[in-house]
């Protein structure tokens, strides 16, 4: 039987249906729930955490080849629905909670630990940030995530915020492309797989991050214009000002934020504190 027979079957068993208000859309290619597993590189003694569970096809995956898993659903329905496909499972732990309420410290979880989800699209860059920004962070991250936003982390189709913000704490990798047809319902776009292997420490001091993420969001504020207004609007300079910032750190007065690589915002960092 199909994943696709099993899920109607498991959701018109309890009278349930996807809920577009939580961005549900369920993973039912057994083909890409295998690409995930290895991309997630697990092993007996790896504590996972997963987001958004639903219907539990890639939890059970997830329990067969990891030490433990942490599953957080915000869905109530769902966790009803994982308590009854999970009853007697020792190395799974179910949360019924909205993951970005919850301090990742409070989580118990092992150091190293991996996240491995098919989350919302709606929730990606919040979700990433948060494991990001934890005092505890992952030492690996597999998600699902809409392909524009995959191709973008990983810098093949234009950048944005959360690509330079990913990029300063860890290397993304684009693993795979999923067509919306592996999903039920079907999206309106295709998804893809994302790989995050997290930087044992990020490549700015922490002690500085929060600054230095704060000046690359000011340069992301208003993306079209040139990184001398953006900039400027943002920490309160005249552009003629972040023009000679511009032509200390040897950058063209006229570029763009999305033009920017890590060191230039670094030289950047460093000369507007200096």
């Amino acid at each position: 039987m199909s994943k696709l027979d099993q899920l109607k079957i498991l959701l018109q068993s309890k009278g349930l249906w996807a809920k577009k208000a939580l961005g549900q859309n369920f993973l039912v290619d057994e083909a890409v729930l295998d690409q995930i597993i290895e991309a997630a590189d697990l092993y007996d003694g790896d504590h996972v955490v997963e987001v958004g569970p639903g219907t539990g096809f890639l939890t059970e995956q997830l329990i067969q080849n990891a030490g433990h898993v942490t599953s957080i659903e915000l869905d109530a329905d769902m966790v009803d629905l994982l308590k009854a496909q999970f009853p007697l499972t020792e190395n799974l732990t179910l949360i019924h909670d909205d993951i970005l309420k919850l301090k990742i410290e409070d989580l118990k979880l092992k150091e190293h630990y991996k996240v491995v989800a098919n989350i919302p699209y709606y929730i990606t860059s919040p979700v990433i940030r948060h494991f990001l920004q934890a005092e505890l962070r992952p030492k690996l991250m597999v998600l699902l995530v809409q392909k524009e936003v995959a191709e973008k982390m990983c810098s093949l189709k234009g950048r944005s915020f959360v690509t330079m913000e990913t990029a300063v704490q860890g290397s993304a990798k684009y693993i795979a492309t999923v067509p919306s047809t592996s999903f039920h319902p079907s999206p309106k776009v295709n998804s893809a797989i994302l790989q995050i292997t997290v930087y044992p420490e990020p490549l700015v001091p922490n002690s500085e991050l929060k600054d230095f993420l704060r000046i690359v969001k000011f340069g992301y504020s208003q993306k079209r214009k040139k990184l001398s207004n953006s900039l400027g609007a943002g920490l309160h300079k005249e552009p003629s000002e972040i023009r000679d910032l511009l032509h200390q750190a040897k950058l063209d007065p006229s570029v763009r934020a999305e033009d920017l690589e890590i060191e230039d915002w670094k030289k950047l960092h460093g000369l507007i504190n200096s």
